[in-house]
């Protein structure tokens, strides 16, 4: 159906977006997190509860009915509210909905909001009871590490590459007061700390604690009708989403991210070098790499050194992770995609501070979830 494209639906804009910073884990509730970002985006878009038709909450680690909890405390309005899990991609996933929801008219307001804590949740097998294959022995960095041995080998490319990624976030994340890591870090500190799996370290891996964020769409009647500063509404050109498919001896990871692109793209009608800000799925450092190249922001093989120039820094060709991305940021998981958005939204109204990519006019926001799901949402500045 044609529906997938929102250019064909009604326009819709983000108004409001909130954060509570993502730390380690700490005493503070799920339910203080979580309102710490909701309201801050209320607050943002200069509108009240009342006016917020529909609700959507990421998360993957609190268990049942979290929307309730969290947001009573705003005002019992009897608004439809839905959990949404989609590993990583969770409050990507939420906002989509959110999305879809005001689009298709639905809804005239909607809230996107992620959060989540560190906590013991039960293993996929043992719910199941249906075993992996690797009986438990290949983790995330194993997987990562022997990508980016692939990837270097076919490149050319050393550890040192690795690192450069590491730092350029490490160096973002020092200027974001949202971000877990806030210190930058040399080269050398990146390569000499503690390794993790093949070529990564410590530093070259995202931190996973807590945090949550939040995002307000609206229609443009309810811009006008509350009295939104439209000089401050960011629109959604696109939102896509995919699952993998059988790749051969391709990379999924890269591929999955690779259709979804050119498909966010597609729908955005705007090509890949009119980006300006990319927020990805950095869990790893060798993930920038590839996905910069699956992407289109440069050509096959060309990241490392692209990333060299600085062609991803602040104030290079297109910014890459300026909010210092996961691994600088931080993965609190159910908030990282809606956490995305945020970051997008202030670079595109020129709200970054000193983390601000000059002129920025699209961004693009970027999740996988376990690999299998990735969602692309193309963001576009007031009058761009």
């Amino acid at each position: 159906m044609n529906a997938r494209r929102l250019s064909e639906r009604r326009p819709v804009y983000v108004i409001g977006v909130g954060l509570h910073r993502y730390q380690r884990e700490s005493e503070t509730s799920f339910v203080r997190l979580g309102l710490t970002a909701v309201r801050a985006a209320l607050a943002d878009a200069g509108v009240q509860w009342s006016e917020v038709e529909a609700a959507y909450t990421g998360t993957t680690r609190l268990g049942m009915a979290v929307s309730r909890p969290l947001l009573r405390h705003l005002g019992v309005t009897g608004i439809p509210m839905t959990q949404v899990e989609n590993a990583s991609a969770s409050s990507s996933s939420a906002f989509r909905l959110a999305v879809r929801d005001v689009a298709a008219g639905y809804a005239d307001v909607a809230l996107a909001c992620g959060v989540d804590k560190p906590r013991n949740v039960p293993r996929a097998e043992d719910l199941t009871g249906v075993r992996r294959p690797e009986d438990g022995l290949l983790f995330p960095a194993a997987h990562y590490a022997l990508l980016a041995e692939e990837y270097l080998r076919e490149r050319g490319a050393g550890p040192e590459d690795l690192a450069r990624v590491a730092v350029k976030n490490h160096a973002n994340g020092a200027r974001n007061p949202y971000a877990q890591r806030q210190r930058e870090r040399t080269l050398e500190e990146v390569l000499a700390d503690r390794p993790i799996a093949g070529a990564i370290t410590r530093l070259g891996c995202c931190p996973v604690g807590e945090g949550a964020s939040a995002v307000l769409v609206a229609s443009a009647a309810a811009v006008e009708r509350l009295g939104v500063d439209a000089g401050r509404a960011v629109r959604v050109l696109a939102s896509a989403q995919r699952s993998e498919e059988l790749y051969g001896s391709k990379s999924f990871d890269a591929e999955l991210t690779r259709a979804t692109t050119a498909q966010a793209l597609a729908e955005a009608g705007i090509g890949a070098g009119q980006v300006d800000v990319v927020e990805l799925h950095d869990a790893f450092a060798i993930e920038e790499l590839q996905y910069v190249e699956a992407m289109g922001l440069c050509p096959e093989g060309e990241a490392p050194g692209r990333l060299k120039d600085g062609e991803f820094a602040i104030g290079g060709r297109v910014a890459v992770s300026p909010s210092g991305g996961l691994l600088a940021m931080g993965h609190p998981i159910g908030p990282t995609g809606a956490g995305q958005i945020a970051e997008v939204v202030r670079q595109l109204r020129g709200e970054a501070g000193d983390r601000q990519q000059p002129g920025a006019r699209f961004g693009l926001a970027h999740l996988v979830g376990i690999g299998a799901v990735c969602l692309v949402h193309v963001l576009a500045a007031p009058g761009a």
